[in-house]
């Protein structure tokens, strides 16, 4: 018998988790259900959100952050329109603020999650390539990732204070070759994130940014290119457009 001692054996690799906050109730679309909760071509747009983190091959477990008050509603929904069975579902109960709901999602995940991803849900229809670029970049050491795209529109600073409305003083025109429009997922080494979120405090509406609050902490955030069909369901004409993409998609895709 060989006295050669054996390597011990490599470590598995940390999986990774999409944490999908979705306890806004969405003003700006209008009354009615929860902004998440809004239908795109029959079908939620929580759903096609938590869809779209599962294609992503890394992803094992999506965590959605529910409204308090509905938890049975949003559990019944994602039992109707279940991810990949590869895929674990778990639904927490949000807070008061999304970095609250945040910081719900992340102690939910169990001790093995390395990876985390943190993905609006009213931007439903972010494509799988951008999701998996995003993980890719963590994985490869960067501890803070976003998508983002370079800003088309000339971009203006104005004074604080103004009133909403009323005519606003310019104060700077920034140069737009130096800005970015952030998108989701984010993604992140989980220790660096949950650094941030112990270390930053949860005042006024808390923070709407995770990738800026580990920012804050002084880690590096990295950007990775966005997607344009990744932008953000905030306005009755962002349906239309989102409802179109649909549309498109089953037509050369098929779903």
């Amino acid at each position: 018998m060989s006295d050669t001692a054996h390597p011990p054996a490599a470590a598995p690799a940390p999986r990774t988790a999409a944490v999908v906050p979705a306890a806004g109730r969405g003003v700006r679309l209008g009354p009615g259900a929860p902004k998440a909760l809004r239908q795109l071509n029959g079908t939620p747009m929580l759903v096609h959100a938590v869809r779209a983190m599962a294609r992503a091959r890394a992803v094992s477990l999506v965590v959605v952050v529910a409204p308090p008050d509905g938890i049975a509603e949003t559990r019944a929904l994602l039992d109707e329109h279940p991810p990949p069975a590869s895929v674990e579902l778990v639904v927490v109960p949000g807070g008061d603020t999304r970095q609250e709901s945040v910081r719900r999602g992340l102690d939910a995940l169990p001790e093995d999650i390395g990876i985390v991803l943190v993905h609006d849900a009213a931007r439903p229809l972010v494509p799988v390539e951008v999701v998996d670029s995003v993980i890719a970049a963590v994985r490869d050491g960067a501890p803070a990732v976003v998508p983002a795209l370079p800003v088309t529109d000339t971009v203006k600073q104005v004074a604080p204070g103004g009133v909403r409305g009323e005519p606003e003083p310019v104060t700077a025109t920034p140069d737009r070759s130096l800005l970015r429009a952030v998108q989701t997922p984010q993604g992140f080494d989980r220790r660096a994130l949950a650094a941030a979120h112990r270390r930053i405090p949860a005042t006024g509406e808390g923070a709407t940014d995770d990738a800026g609050m580990v920012e804050r902490t002084g880690v590096q955030v990295v950007l990775v290119p966005g997607h344009e069909e990744a932008f953000k369901v905030t306005r009755p004409l962002d349906i239309v457009l989102a409802e179109a993409v649909l549309a498109r998609r089953r037509l050369t895709d098929g779903f």
